[in-house]
């Protein structure tokens, strides 16, 4: 990396905080994003301190991470101190969000997409009826690989009790327009939570602009905090009249009382749960203060830069494209269909190329704000050679999982 390639593009300069960066083209942010430098000493740091004092380690610095950690993330999505608890993934997040909403007779509906996360879904089918609430999924755009969000608008009506849906869509890169949901929900009386996973640490969120009262998300993909650490954004005014019968005692005001009977704690405190994942919460810090000092507005103006790209280097080999082309509506990812698709992602990752394969969609390619132009330039080059030496032969029959 040449000086003048920083200057013309200062982002760069953080690729030295990412150590991967120097042995592997690293395309997959979308699904992991690379380790900060920095986290290796934080876990150390979490080693030494148990190491050293044993469980006073809970008083000195871990019992508080949850919340602690949680404010660390809350600037990159709008949110004041004190109103993001960090939860060990989604599915348990969206599981406390559930059981805090009181579904009746008359409010007993919650309202989907059918391409929202399996998982979330997965989630909110199994255990909402078992809360008393009924699940409207709405279907795909035309296209199946966007929404129509006036058929989300017009699904929401006065028995509405939660609208559930996804902020970007995980398997196009879609960016779902939730401003008139979310006005046609308050309109109804009814609540909405986001899945954020897609969209916070690569383009800014303002979940007080937005007007959301639950947002989740997670540091494993665009905020290089890696997995165990996902976070609960509860709005100040829902978490005051609210509080998830999916507790522990992490969630009680006095938690070393041991009391019988449970005492929800205010703010984030209250959508905690049982012992916190520490390991995980130690290795959630670096990455997003490195994405604050990098600064959300320009790694999203550089994001919409390199996708738009994508698709031209796509357009220009004839490949059909699984990514929006207006860059509004664009998040990180460009999926594109190339002939042999598994076997040439599987050819690419043997190179070192680092991307991931979804059946439906094809390659994905998620460049973030430390990847640099010629990197795409390279890894498309790669598909070229791939296809015209016949090297994807190799992976033939094959077929598995891909990150």
């Amino acid at each position: 990396m040449t000086a003048t390639a920083v200057s013309a593009d200062p982002l760069l300069a953080f690729r030295a905080q990412f150590p991967i960066l120097a042995r592997s083209t690293y395309l997959v942010s979308n699904s992991l994003g690379a380790m900060p430098e920095a986290t290796r000493q934080r876990l150390a740091d979490y080693a030494a301190l148990w190491d050293e004092i044993g469980v006073k380690a809970w008083a000195k610095a871990w019992w508080a991470m949850p919340v602690r950690v949680g404010d660390g993330i809350a600037p990159l999505m709008g949110a004041p101190a004190g109103s993001v608890a960090m939860i060990p993934n989604v599915s348990i997040a969206q599981a406390s969000i559930l059981s805090a909403i009181p579904f009746t007779p008359g409010r007993d509906e919650i309202v989907m997409s059918g391409l929202d996360f399996p998982s979330t879904r997965y989630v909110t089918e199994q255990l909402g009826p078992r809360f008393g609430a009924r699940v409207t999924v709405v279907p795909p755009a035309a296209d199946g690989l966007s929404l129509d969000e006036g058929r989300l608008v017009e699904a929401i009506t006065d028995r509405t009790a939660l609208v559930a849906i996804s902020h970007v869509l995980f398997r196009s890169a879609y960016v779902v327009d939730v401003a008139p949901v979310i006005a046609r929900a308050k309109q109804v009386g009814a609540l909405v939570a986001l899945d954020a996973y897609h969209s916070v640490g690569v383009m800014p969120v303002d979940v007080t602009a937005l007007g959301c009262d639950f947002l989740t998300g997670g540091v494993l993909k665009w905020l290089c905090g890696g997995p165990g650490g996902s976070f609960l954004y509860v709005a100040p005014d829902v978490s005051a009249r609210l509080a998830p019968s999916f507790t522990g005692w992490q969630a009680h005001t006095a938690p070393f009382a041991f009391a019988d009977e449970m005492d929800y704690a205010q703010g984030a405190w209250r959508w905690l749960s049982g012992t916190p994942p520490v390991p995980a919460l130690y290795a959630a810090i670096e990455g997003p203060r490195i994405i604050a000092e990098a600064g959300l507005e320009a790694i999203r103006a550089k994001s919409v830069r390199q996708t738009a790209r994508l698709i031209a280097l796509a357009d220009a080999r004839g490949y059909r494209v699984h990514a929006p082309r207006d860059d509004a509506r664009r998040g990180g990812t460009v999926a594109f269909d190339v002939p042999h698709g598994y076997e040439v992602a599987q050819a690419l990752l043997a190179r070192d190329v680092v991307i991931d394969y979804r059946e439906g969609a094809g390659i994905r390619v998620a460049p973030h704000f430390y990847t640099s132009d010629e990197e795409l330039e390279r890894a498309v080059a790669a598909i070229d050679e791939i296809l015209a030496t016949g090297e994807w032969r190799r992976f033939a029959g094959r077929r598995g999982t891909v990150t």
